[in-house]
């Protein structure tokens, strides 16, 4: 198959994945750039401005100042505020967000390789904790290692010696489909990286099989948290937004609500758009109860440290 025939499809799959990113709530993108939304408005960032004159349109996902005629979608937004180009401001948003992006490169022509879980086998087997991840998990998190076990979490240091977590996704029957890696140093890094062709969407779905008809099962809104709920003694999973559901996720959630009458539980992080997940996942789950986070208490791994932190 020659390059002319090629090179479309590439760039077809890449419009899909730049798609997602368009599709990202366009409040939710300028709330995590630091502007402070209020109202569909917020202060324009482009000019001086003390009236709070840039309005946000949630039917078009837009934005767009009505005295200096900035205007544009999420990646526009990202662009000018953070002082980024095109590739840049792509890479922003889907580590913020969590969504896999992969890079098109019009000169190759040979399509993306498959996941390959027996690459990643031995370390879910074997797995190993560094002291940076032994300091992340159990000091700062404040996690039980029953859960550290049974997610199968690992670590390891890459070349440069950056300590990094590896966090396996599983399908409900323990199958690796993904692998996410979560920088334990930051300092100018990205936050998570994923191999090539990682299916991460619902996260500790082996849980589902524990779950029985008529119990509580809790949506927590990233990994970290997940961890927070099942050290407290809840069944949880973790959606890292309700954007990227796919449609078989979606399907999988609606027959454990219809058929197994699972009750679902959510705390959604004490954010716009933490309510705004949690607003999306009603019109999929009619029935999901809403919990209060406490004062002070950003998110649910948060308020489970302060429950478990010894006071002196």
């Amino acid at each position: 198959m020659d390059k002319q025939v090629i090179a479309p499809r590439l760039r077809r799959v890449t419009e899909q994945e730049l798609q997602k990113l368009r599709d990202l709530p366009i409040e939710g993108v300028a709330e995590r750039i630091g502007l402070q939304v209020s109202r569909h408005k917020c202060l324009c960032p482009f000019h001086d401005d003390h009236h709070a004159s840039l309005s946000f349109s949630t039917r078009r996902n837009t934005f767009c100042c009505f005295v200096c005629g900035a205007k544009g979608g999420t990646i526009d937004l990202a662009m000018r505020v953070l002082h980024k180009d095109f590739k840049e401001a792509c890479r922003w948003l889907a580590n913020e967000h969590n969504v896999i992006l992969t890079e098109y490169k019009p000169e190759e022509v040979k399509p993306p390789k498959p996941f390959d879980p027996t690459r990643y086998q031995r370390y879910i087997e074997r797995p190993w904790l560094n002291e940076e991840a032994r300091k992340f998990l159990f000091e700062e998190r404040q996690l039980d290692e029953r859960v550290v076990r049974w997610c199968r979490l690992s670590s390891f240091k890459d070349r440069n010696g950056v300590p990094w977590l590896s966090i396996p996704y599983f399908d409900s029957g323990w199958q690796l489909i993904g692998v996410q890696y979560r920088n334990l140093v930051k300092g100018g890094l990205p936050r998570f990286r994923f191999p090539q062709g990682s299916e991460c969407g619902i996260y500790n779905l082996p849980v589902l099989n524990l779950l029985g008809a008529g119990e509580s099962l809790y949506i927590t809104e990233g990994c970290s948290d997940c961890w927070a709920m099942l050290s407290a003694g809840h069944k949880a999973i973790a959606i890292p937004s309700a954007t990227l559901l796919t449609k078989k996720d979606v399907e999988l959630l609606s027959t454990l609500n219809t058929q197994r009458s699972t009750q679902f539980h959510m705390y959604p992080d004490q954010d716009a758009p933490g309510e705004r997940l949690f607003l999306q996942l009603c019109d999929v789950l009619p029935g999901l109860v809403h919990h209060q986070l406490p004062p002070g208490c950003k998110d649910f791994g948060e308020y489970y440290v302060k429950q478990h932190t010894p006071y002196f």
